[in-house]
């Protein structure tokens, strides 16, 4: 039935091309349904509790969302005429962003004065102010030792400010909110470079980094797909020597991603900064194939078969070796719908399918296109197979040393394992290529850095915000808060408070404390919110009923490892010294920070079922318990390499590092399972010895086995060149598991089949062991 199956391939390849053409066409139509969504809470599932926790508080108080103008003079002094107003005049127009319900900056700071028993509330710089030079020294005073607006709004000295905008995103159609956003703060930007070359402006925020999210995507599809295409065309060409094999891999790859990709939008699923990469993983994956089928398929031609016959023994030789080697990596992909991060899932489902896509491609369409294409092979010399073969004969010498060697340097490389820890900096998803991470990095090491967590403290009562206790326990927290080492600023209402209360004592210091009297806090609050602005009003830290407040930490660019210390010395700190007061801790800083460690949690198990599964399918496949466990060691032990290398130079492993072993664990099988079932050919065929066998898998497959990692390896290192870290470390991670798993393969593998295959021949003795000599042979 197989074997009539390629003959018709080979007897009519223009009915498979043209059959192909016309599937491909009407798949590749869904890719116009795929949409990309750049908004940061697409790493979070629904259920995640950092999200649930996020989105509730921001149900209460007002959406953080926002976008951040860094206003830098280059004079150093943003306290002169014409930077205040610039920032007045940007103030004002960025009240016309699209969906934006508040702006802060120094010049609209809602500053308070008593006069009498009044209370004077008005911009700190009004539009009428007269510029001299004691006013400018005045409302520089005012503006660094104002808690509210020191390392907020002004830097310490004086030389670096921020005008603020928050947007409410509607939700209703995220591809176009964003871009909106973005757009004007754009054009509001360059305007004010354009007319005033003296003052740099730099553009941060969550809304600019959620469109950073797709631009470094969109980047990496027009430089980094295009980079792969070429070095597959070189990497085939130069070492198959053929024209015509490099082209019909090209068009595999073409048709695969194409498919993968119609298929995705046909499906429903959209496009995030991870699942972005599928098309750069497809188009690497998808080679190997036709690697493995066009070196047989070139070495019987030049043995002097017939293009037919070289195919049809190609095709019989490689079919179960390439369908067992993609359902493995399609496994190993698969185990990412165990991640806690719903894109890696994306990604996974969509580059499994994409490998079964190729493998059915590789064996109908490929084998098509070969007999169509005009195909030359001239009687040359095995060069690269006769170093291979040199190659299987030392290791087979060097035997006895080689695997203690081999296992010390496993363990020992391995021993790094232990020094990775869980470390993430969401800021530096991004590569200091792009503007975000500039324009952020630049506001951390002048201003404050980006990273926040918000504090919602129930009083549990309604106005129990006014009662002196609750307020003494808000500023006993603040204070410590403040004290800590990774805090840059704390925004807090006992800080208005305080303010008022001076303002009603004729601005006398030595009030500037919290009122011992429930009702006047009350009084003073409700006199100060009447008096503010549209859009300046305290819905941002105060609830409906005035029962909790919001208090917003804004820390140091700090790693996740950092966070979660911070949040459990916080929790801790309430526990010890406001017990009575409920406190929810959420922010996007703290979502980043939990996902990690959630997603390695969730990974392993995924990553066990894989094993388990490709485990079952091996010993099934191979017909043997034994060789099933023998290959488990050079399965598990590219990872445990890898990770031990990255403990010792690196030591620190991320989001997208956390779905590396179940990505990879899949493709490491691939070298196993070619050599294994050359090996056992060799073995259950020709009853060869060890030896020979060993010798026989290196001759038939191990010029192929360094073709395809050498494709497999520089097209993730292609991947490791994203602007975006999460797939950039991912992509170089993968590459060196590849690259070792290789190694293992050769200098590890063969001396452990020798050593524990100790039968002088495995010829059959009962009709049992001849079938099932038959399925094994069918595999190499």
């Amino acid at each position: 039935m197989r074997d009539a199956f390629f003959q018709r391939i080979l007897n009519h390849p223009w009915w498979v091309i043209l059959s192909t053409l016309i599937l491909a066409a009407a798949a590749t139509m869904g890719a116009q349904h795929l949409v990309f969504k750049s908004d940061y809470r697409v790493f979070f599932g629904p259920d995640n509790p950092q999200r649930i926790a996020f989105e509730s508080m921001q149900a209460i108080y007002a959406k953080s969302d926002n976008v951040a103008f860094i206003i830098a003079p280059k004079n150093g002094e943003v306290f002169t005429e014409e930077t205040l107003t610039v920032v007045r005049k940007l103030t004002h127009d960025a009240w016309q962003i699209p969906y934006t319900s508040r702006v802060d900056s120094i010049t609209n700071f809602q500053h308070t004065v008593g006069e009498e028993d009044d209370l004077i509330v008005a911009d700190l710089v009004p539009e009428d102010i007269e510029y001299s030079t004691e006013n400018l020294q005045r409302i520089r005073d005012i503006a660094i030792n104002e808690p509210l607006m020191r390392k907020r709004l002004i830097s310490e000295q004086g030389h670096v400010t921020v005008v603020n905008a928050t947007v409410q995103l509607p939700g209703v159609d995220q591809i176009k909110e964003v871009p909106e956003v973005v757009a004007y703060a754009r054009q509001l930007r360059d305007e004010l470079r354009a007319s005033h070359p003296d003052i740099e402006v730099y553009l941060s925020g969550m809304v600019m980094m959620n469109t950073s999210f797709a631009e470094s995507s969109q980047e990496d599809a027009a430089t980094l797909v295009p980079l792969m295409f070429l070095v597959v065309i070189v990497t085939i060409g130069l070492l198959q020597r053929t024209i015509s094999g490099t082209f019909a891999s090209v068009v595999i790859i073409i048709l695969s991603i194409a498919v993968t990709m119609g298929m995705a939008g046909w499906t429903g699923f959209y496009l995030t900064g991870p699942s972005a990469s599928t098309p750069t993983m497809v188009l690497t994956l998808a080679v190997a194939d036709c690697v493995h089928i066009l070196t047989t398929f070139f070495y019987e031609m030049r043995h002097g078969a017939d293009k037919k016959s070289a195919m049809m023994a190609s095709l019989k030789l490689n079919l179960k070796p390439v369908f067992l080697t993609s359902i493995t990596t399609a496994i190993g992909f698969l185990s990412m719908n165990f991640s806690d991060s719903p894109p890696f899932a994306d990604l996974g489902n969509m580059v499994a399918f994409g490998v079964m896509i190729a493998f059915v491609m590789s064996v109908t369409t490929f084998p098509a296109l070969m007999m169509v294409l005009p195909v030359r092979v001239k009687q040359i010399s095995e060069e690269k197979s006769t170093r291979t073969e040199q190659l299987g004969n030392w290791i087979i010498a060097k035997r006895r040393w080689l695997l203690p060697i081999g296992l010390v340097t496993v363990f020992a490389l391995s021993a790094g394992l232990p020094q990775n820890i869980l470390n993430d900096d969401f800021v530096e998803y991004f590569d200091q290529r792009v503007p975000f991470r500039q324009a952020t990095d630049f506001m951390e090491a002048n201003l404050s850095g980006m990273t926040t967590m918000e504090f919602s403290i129930d009083s549990g009562e309604s106005s129990g915000i006014n009662e002196p206790a609750y307020l003494h326990a808000v500023e006993d927290f603040s204070n410590w808060l403040r004290a800590q080492p990774e805090t840059d600023h704390v925004n807090s209402i006992t800080d208005i408070i305080k303010r008022l209360n001076k303002n009603m004592h004729a601005d006398d210091p030595s009030y500037y404390r919290l009122p011992d009297q429930r009702d006047l806090s009350a009084q003073y609050l409700l006199l100060y919110e009447m008096s503010l602005p549209y859009g300046l009003d305290l819905n941002n830290q105060l609830n409906v009923d005035k029962s909790s407040t919001r208090v917003i930490g804004t820390f140091k660019n700090i790693t996740s490892e950092q966070i979660l210390a911070l949040e459990q010395r916080i929790n801790q700190w309430f526990q010890q010294n406001a017990p009575a007061y409920k406190v929810d801790i959420a922010s996007t800083s703290l979502m980043f920070a939990h996902i990690g460690q959630r997603n390695i949690e969730s990974m392993l198990l995924g990553t066990f079922i894989a094993l388990v599964l490709i485990s079952v399918l091996l010993g099934i496949a191979l017909r043997s318990v034994k060789f099933g466990f023998i290959s488990l060691f050079p399965n598990l032990m590219p990872a445990g390499i890898s990770f031990g290398i990255w403990g010792m130079t690196v030591g620190e492993v991320g989001l997208g590092l956390s779905v590396v072993t179940g990505m990879t664990l899949g493709i490491v099988v691939d070298d196993t399972v070619h050599f294994m079932s050359k090996y056992l050919h060799a073995r259950r065929e020709k009853n060869a010895s060890p030896e020979a066998a060993v010798r026989y898998a290196f001759a038939s497959v191990g010029r192929a086995l360094w073709i395809t990692t050498f494709v497999l390896v520089a097209g993730f290192m292609v991947l490791a060149q994203s602007s975006f870290r999460v797939n950039s470390d991912m992509g170089l991670l993968t590459a060196v598991t590849i690259l070792i798993a290789l190694i293992v393969d050769f200098f590890l593998l063969p001396p452990m089949l020798m050593k524990l295959d100790k039968a002088p021949s495995m010829s059959s003795a009962t009709n049992k062991e001849t079938s099932n000599e038959k399925v094994a042979a069918e595999l190499g």
